[in-house]
């Protein structure tokens, strides 16, 4: 199977002081064309295993706070393709006219409940300065509080209030208790994710660690709360990985934590990683076990499924990994066995044939902006975090959603609700799918999505246009929809600054999550500006239920 496409490499800027021998902080992989005839899936078993040792951290409280202030690097770290590249069969090929085009603005028979909408990190929040792009936005909400994450620090937020409850906290403050010495504790590179754990009340907190990585090592560090409160104490860990293992992305199924990366060694893509993690060990503090599956450098970009709502998938359900190839979507089945790894499988990939699509910017750099002519990219190249599993009374769902070329001269986002293949044990079918741009001069990229218990889907996004700043929307749809696509689009916030000075990434992912109390309250965060520049992103962190759902 050949590689369609350039390796693409995400850009993250760091303080000056940061020695990085790898020559970029780069992720990217060529996306992979299947053909379901002639291609079989693969079932990969005896993962690679390797431990990570327990700590504990003292409590968030406890934890110091801001961070230091560095000089700006106004150069990326990243290794740059050719804009003008044209992708062999992968994404659906470039020029290729969207096959599931949403062109006009639906009005959806739900209303929306507007809840809280506050500043979350970035320039200007108390003890926080930026210092570094993009921001990797990203947070989830608990069972009393909202935790967001940035480059290069967390806060904890009052669900209820929106207050700030700690922080911000430098991300590498978590991993003190592994050793003043140890990379985690040492380096705060950031790609940061948080989650929480609904099945066991616990929040997940995880970066990588690649500075100096040829000479220390490359680590991916995980701190897991003791309790349902982010403010106390943590079980930390540190699992060392092959090579860098860029553009972590975490999923919770069935209460076991899941993750992929982006390989590289050196500059070169090596391929995606899938791992699974000894939960029931972490949630104690004790030594814990990480199962790897290494993939060619074929496929890249898997997203792991992430449990939306209290009803888990039924016991032995393998956890789901997606991708997308050419005009097609590509699964990933993983069965973990922590008391025998002989017994653990990766199968796939599973094709399935979604409507014809052309990767947003050809994978790269063109979203307008009002009041310069620096261009944003739109990471078309790769599906969006999250990949949202929901079980229904009747049925489970998969959501999921990445940035598409609309027209030859606006992007979308394309968005499906999947369904497990007959007999649950391979692939997925397509239920509904939509590229959704009903507005011919404003660009939409960088989505997340999710779903509340009766079914309603909110996808939230960036857009811009060449009369207008980068602003934070969101478009929902309910079941009772008669159209097949999304219904009215709703403004969180209009920015009023663009980026500028040869600064093109923007964002690398947001985060929509839903509310695991009432399973109704939906949370999108994303960044955004107030003035042109470059080192000057806010964020910001908005709630909202629509009105059916109680």
């Amino acid at each position: 199977m050949g590689v369609n496409g350039l390796l693409r490499a995400r850009t993250i800027w760091v303080r000056m002081f940061l020695s990085v021998t790898m020559g970029c902080l780069c992720a990217g992989w060529a996306a992979q064309a299947e053909n379901p005839h002639d291609v079989q899936p693969e079932v990969l078993s005896n993962p690679e295993v390797s431990y990570g040792a327990g700590a504990t951290s003292i409590t968030v409280h406890g934890m110091r706070k801001g961070q230091a202030d560095g000089p700006k690097v106004d150069r990326p770290l990243r290794l740059l393709g050719n804009s003008s590249h044209t992708k062999p069969g992968g994404g659906g090929g470039g020029g290729t006219s969207d096959g599931a085009l949403q062109s006009a603005a639906y009005v959806s028979g739900g209303s929306v409940a507007a809840l809280l909408n506050f500043e979350g990190l970035g320039k200007g929040f108390p003890n926080f300065s930026v210092d570094s792009a993009p921001p990797d936005t990203n947070g989830a909400v608990g069972a009393t509080q909202y935790v967001q994450w940035v480059n290069e620090s967390f806060a904890v937020f009052d669900k209820v209030t929106g207050n700030t409850l700690a922080g911000p906290i430098p991300g590498n403050q978590l991993y003190q208790a592994l050793g003043s010495t140890h990379p985690c504790a040492t380096n705060n590179d950031g790609d940061p994710l948080a989650l929480y754990d609904k099945v066991n009340q616990r929040w997940i907190m995880t970066q990588f660690s690649v500075t100096n990585g040829t000479s220390v090592g490359f680590w991916q560090c995980i701190a897991v709360s003791q309790t349902s409160d982010a403010t106390g104490a943590y079980n930390v860990y540190a699992f060392r990985q092959p090579n860098f293992n860029d553009y972590p992305k975490f999923g919770v199924f069935n209460g076991v934590y899941f993750a992929t990366y982006n390989m590289f060694q050196g500059n070169t893509f090596a391929g995606a990683r899938v791992c699974a993690y000894n939960t029931a060990a972490m949630l104690t503090g004790a030594p814990a076990a990480e199962q790897c599956f290494q993939l060619s450098n074929s496929y890249g970009g898997l997203l792991p499924a992430d449990v939306d709502g209290s009803t888990q998938p039924a016991a032995g359900t393998s956890e789901y990994f997606l991708a997308f190839g050419s005009n097609s979507l590509l699964t990933w089945r993983f069965h973990v066995d922590f008391s025998n790894s002989a017994n653990s499988q990766l199968a796939g990939p599973y094709t399935t044939s979604v409507a014809a699509f052309s990767e947003a910017c050809g994978g790269g750099t063109c979203v307008p902006q009002s009041g310069t002519t620096q261009q944003l990219d739109s990471l078309g190249d790769r599906l969006m975090y999250r990949l949202s599993y929901r079980k229904f009374a009747d049925h489970e769902s998969l959501f999921v959603n990445h940035s598409v070329a609309a027209t030859s001269s606006y992007t979308g986002a394309r968005w499906y609700e999947l369904r497990p293949a007959s007999g649950g044990t391979t692939g997925v079918t397509v239920h509904t799918q939509s590229t959704y741009a009903p507005s011919g001069g404003l660009y939409r990229w960088m989505g997340s999505i999710a779903t509340d218990k009766l079914g309603d889907i909110a996808l939230g996004y960036s857009t811009s246009s060449g009369t207008s700043s980068p602003a934070i929307r969101f478009s929902y749809r309910t079941p009772a929809d008669s159209f097949v696509g999304l219904g009215s689009e709703q403004l969180i916030l209009a920015g009023t600054g663009s980026q500028t000075r040869s600064l093109n990434r923007w964002g690398d992912y947001s985060a929509m999550t839903v509310d695991p109390v009432d399973d109704c309250t939906f949370w999108y965060t994303n960044e955004y500006l107030t003035a042109n520049g470059t080192f000057n992103w806010h964020t910001r962190i908005a709630s909202f239920r629509l009105n059916g759902c109680q």
